[in-house]
């Protein structure tokens, strides 16, 4: 059978393929979704120079400060450009909506339409401890499945981000294995966890982060 990208055959028959042409904005209690364009760099390029975003992101491979930033700021906002039209993922500026500035981003991307699966990843520097990245995350994965009609999101996360680990866990993503030595980081190597959320473990949730039905 020949599919097209309007549908994608299951077990249950056809549904929606995903479309990630399709860039919303998304809004919740406490953060807003803006989807990424070449303007975005503008409030982005001063938060990717937070160290500790490179480093949990594993951007970065030393401690040292002062770290550069990976890419210059021209190539980044071609980056963010091509982003805006892709059809492989999806780029939200995460904007905190009580201050109305931007935090982070948070991305799904690596889409596979024959397997209704993609990746995941976020990142939010400067408002950690107010709730926001696990609203984010939840946000984000209410996307993927009701929205996108996904099966299973994954995620890789490193062994020195627990925060992360736990924002995950309280979403509802589980721990499927470990791939060790993943990241040379200073003068050893770090381990990143491989962690997925699935269309039923979705379903079992509430409607909020760590709600069960």
């Amino acid at each position: 059978m020949c599919l097209s990208r309007a549908s994608v055959a299951t077990h249950s028959g056809l549904v929606s393929a995903p479309d990630f042409t399709r860039k919303p904005v998304l809004d919740g209690r406490l953060v807003r979704f803006v989807p990424a364009t070449r303007d975005s760099v503008d409030h982005l390029w001063p938060l990717l120079a937070d160290p500790e975003v490179g480093r949990l992101t594993g951007s970065v491979h030393s401690g040292a400060p002062d770290q550069p930033h990976r890419f210059t700021r021209d190539r980044l906002e071609d980056i963010y450009d091509a982003w805006s039209t892709a059809d492989d993922r999806t780029v939200w500026v995460i904007e905190e909506r009580e201050t109305g500035r931007v935090v982070g981003e948070s991305v799904l991307n690596d889409v596979d339409v024959e397997n209704l699966s993609c990746g995941f990843r976020i990142w939010i520097s400067g408002a950690t401890g107010r709730g926001l990245g696990t609203e984010a995350t939840w946000l984000t994965v209410r996307h993927a499945f009701e929205e996108q009609h996904l099966h299973r999101v994954a995620l890789e996360v490193y062994a020195f981000n627990p925060r992360a680990r736990h924002v995950y866990d309280t979403v509802g993503f589980r721990h499927e294995g470990t791939l060790r030595d993943a990241l040379r980081f200073d003068d050893g190597w770090v381990d990143a966890h491989v962690m997925a959320m699935t269309a039923a473990d979705w379903a079992s949730l509430g409607d909020g982060p760590g709600q069960a039905r």
